[in-house]
This record gives structure tokens, C-alpha cells and sequence, in this order.
């Protein structure tokens, strides 16, 4: 068989298996665009998961007309002004996300920059099928439909709603935390599921789209060797979690998971975690862009380092030194105060409250003798509660309440000893 070219739209088509392998990798190319197009606040609209609708509104710079419409071609990008390539200080810069996109589904671009109209570009299955004025605030609208419509080889290998929308959601999660000087919002089936501000501090941000626990539950990292900064926070020992679905690394703000950079905070917890537990934590390394190469990967999701011994020995010893400068902390324990706020309600029954006067009894001072019957109130005499209890009138209720006394004599030495009441808590 002779060697020839294929056409444009299976051309985009190839290209869009490599980068669009879900609605999540739709989203993450959308968003990392609104990203780069110095925008302040971005919403996303999904429906089904993504399958149906994936939509991302932000108020960017804008693209004109013309702008527009060489964006929806093949290796055209605004994010590398000459061909260094090794400087790339963008999220994206392949130029393949929108013709890609595009190619599987069909997509509605709308644009108006500063100072100029808006307009808007319609793109059915790589397709051009409608343009013209459009009204909307500066900024760009993309909405995508229908993905996979004409590929169902792909559409019927994408998993469920549920299972796609767990996945677009932690895509924002990465990528809002990656920014936490632009405010996201994320709908998904008309209902709000994300909200974050801006804000100038990152261990906020990563608190918020976790866990409001991690800040009393974490150490802050600020490291710096040879040119390499290593920043943000790491759970303590104590807090951590059965999967490691909240482990969020980024490399000059670019959302990555690299195994090198997973097995580095692996050992640097290897001592103090069971092999099944996990550690919290979100760590951003900055370094020179020559020291990293971003683009190994389609979807840009894996890097290369030029020295990766250095990285993996700064992520281990500035978590241990992190950890070990923390001391013997665990995790925080309700305040006192907060425990105090609890009260026992009465259980009201035929005869009264049957369990207020023991616990009266027992906060003025109740005290009792190891292998001694305690004594109770009078009211406790009454044999119609015992029944009520399901107990034998004059029988012992000390084991079935399981409550602890002060002990006066030390416990008898005996061959055996059965599990009894407990006598009191530590911690």
C-alpha cells in the first residue's frame, strides 16, 4: 500500500484521542485556556457529567473574529511568541485543544474583546455551520455538546455520568488549587457544587477544596535549594486517608502527576504510615522552566526533570524536616468547650426520667469499690424501671451502663483475665 496524506478531519480526529479522552480532558483544555487568557473568574457549567454539555464562561482578553476562527485550526496558539520552546510559561501552547474538541462534538465559541463587538463561531463535528455578532462581556464563552456524537466507538467507552462527573470535578479542583488568585464556580445539572474566591493564600485555597480540618492538621512547607522552591502543606502522620485521591502535586503551577513526584512523598512518609494509608497533601515546585520539560505528554499531564535525584531528595528531607519540626503533634482533638456543649437528653418512660438520676449521681461525686455493688439513689428502688430495663429487680446495673469507677483497691493477680467493664479512657 502506498504512503499518503491523511484527510484534515480524521487528521483531528487522531488528535483528539490523544487529548480528549474524556470530558474531564475537554474541561482541563477549556479551563487552562480561560487560565491563560489572564482571566479572574471562570464558571463551568457541566451537564451529565460533561457527556452532554461541558460550557466555560471567562472574562480573559477575548479574541476577535479573525482571532476565532485561525484558534479553531491545527498548531495555532498565542502562547509561545517565538520557537524556544523550553521557556514555555503557559498551561497551554500545542494549539491542538479547540480543533480537537471541535472534530467530536459540536462546539459554540463566543468572544469579545476589550473595547470591541462580540461574535460567535459554530463548529458541528469539525463542520463549520454558523457565525455572526454575538452579545456578550468581555471575555470568552466555549460550549461543548454532544461529545463523541459521531465517534460512538469512543462515546460508548466513556464510564457513567457519575463516575465523568467525579472526574471533571477533580480536574477544577487541581487546577483551582494550582490558582488560587481566580475565583471558580462549577455547576453540574443546574446545581452549584464548587464555589472559591480569590485569594492570596494558598494553604486557604487547598483547605477549601479539601478539607477545613487540614489547617489544624498540617504542616506548612517553604524550601529552597539550587534554584528550586518547594512550597505548600502535608498532613500530619495522624490525618490521613484509605486512598490517595487527595495528593495534589504542580510543577510551576501545571497540575501533574508523575510518579516520581508520588513515590518521593510516599518515602518521605514510609516510617510513619501504614502501607495502606495515605497523606493530605498539595506541594508546588517552582523552578527555572529549563529544568523541566512539559512536553512529554498530549494532555501535558506528565513532566521530565533534568535532575530528578534533586527533586525527589528536596521533596523527602523538606517533609520530614517539616513533620519533625512539628514535633509530636496529632490531630486536633474537639476543644473542651466543644465537648461540654453536649448534653444527654432524659429517655422518658411510664414511670419518669429513668436515666437523670444516674447521671446526677454520677457528676456529684458517685464513687464505687472494684467488685463492689454500687450504691444508687432511691428512686433507682423502683422495680417497675428495672422491668422496664429488661433487668431482674435487685440486679447489679453497673456492667450494663459500663460506666468507670474510681478504683480503692489494686485488681486481684489471676491466671486469666476476662474482659470486664472498662475501668476509664486515655486520649
Amino acid at each position: 500500500m502506498s504512503i499518503r496524506r491523511l484527510p484534515e478531519n480524521l487528521v483531528n480526529r487522531i488528535a483528539a484521542g490523544e487529548v480528549v479522552e474524556r470530558p474531564a480532558s475537554a474541561l482541563k483544555e477549556l479551563v487552562e485556556n480561560a487560565i491563560d487568557s489572564g482571566a479572574r473568574n471562570i464558571s463551568v457549567r457541566l451537564g451529565a457529567g460533561g457527556i452532554d454539555l461541558v460550557e466555560v464562561t471567562d472574562d480573559g482578553c477575548g479574541m476577535s473574529p479573525a482571532d476565532m476562527a485561525l484558534a479553531l485550526e491545527r498548531h495555532a496558539t498565542s502562547k509561545l511568541p517565538d520557537e524556544d520552546i523550553e521557556m514555555v510559561s503557559t498551561l497551554g501552547f500545542r494549539g491542538e485543544a479547540l480543533p480537537s474538541i471541535a472534530s467530536v462534538s459540536k462546539m459554540t465559541l463566543e468572544s469579545r474583546p476589550d473595547g470591541a463587538e462580540g461574535w460567535t463561531r459554530t463548529v458541528d463535528h469539525g463542520v463549520v455551520t454558523g457565525e455572526g455578532p454575538a452579545a456578550l462581556p468581555q471575555g470568552t464563552r466555549i460550549r461543548v455538546e454532544n461529545l463523541f456524537g459521531n465517534v460512538p466507538a469512543r462515546r460508548k467507552f466513556l464510564r457513567s455520568a457519575r463516575a465523568e462527573y467525579a472526574a471533571a470535578l477533580d480536574a477544577m479542583k487541581r487546577l483551582a488549587m494550582a490558582r488560587p488568585d481566580i475565583g471558580f464556580t462549577v455547576e453540574h445539572d443546574g446545581r452549584r457544587v464548587l464555589a472559591v474566591q480569590p485569594t492570596s493564600a494558598r494553604p486557604e485555597r487547598v483547605a477549601a477544596l479539601t478539607s477545613g480540618e487540614l489547617i489544624d492538621n498540617s504542616v506548612a512547607l517553604d524550601f529552597e535549594r539550587e534554584g528550586v522552591r518547594l512550597g505548600g502543606v502535608a498532613s500530619l502522620p495522624t490525618y490521613n486517608r484509605g486512598v490517595a485521591d487527595h495528593q495534589f502535586l504542580f510543577v510551576n503551577g501545571r497540575p501533574v502527576k508523575d510518579r516520581l513526584l508520588i513515590g518521593a512523598v510516599r518515602g518521605a512518609y514510609a516510617e510513619m504510615l501504614a502501607r495502606d494509608r495515605h497523606a493530605v497533601v498539595a506541594l508546588f515546585i517552582d523552578l527555572p522552566p529549563t529544568q523541566v520539560d512539559v512536553n512529554v505528554h498530549p494532555a501535558k499531564t506528565e513532566v521530565r526533570f533534568r535532575e530528578p535525584a534533586l527533586i525527589r531528595g528536596m521533596i523527602i528531607s523538606g517533609l520530614r524536616h517539616a513533620l519533625d519540626q512539628s514535633g509530636f503533634r496529632a490531630v486536633r482533638r474537639p476543644s473542651a468547650d466543644a465537648l461540654a456543649a453536649w448534653q444527654q437528653e432524659p429517655i422518658q418512660t411510664a414511670q419518669g426520667d429513668i436515666f437523670a438520676a444516674p447521671a446526677a449521681a454520677i457528676g456529684s461525686g458517685y464513687q464505687g469499690q472494684y467488685g463492689q455493688r454500687p450504691t444508687y439513689p432511691s428512686a433507682y428502688e423502683n422495680r417497675s424501671s428495672f422491668a422496664d430495663l429488661g433487668a431482674i429487680p435487685g440486679e447489679d446495673l453497673a456492667p450494663l451502663w459500663g460506666r468507670a469507677a474510681v478504683a480503692h483497691e489494686p485488681v486481684p493477680e489471676r491466671a486469666s483475665h476476662p474482659l470486664g467493664v472498662a475501668r476509664g479512657q486515655v486520649a
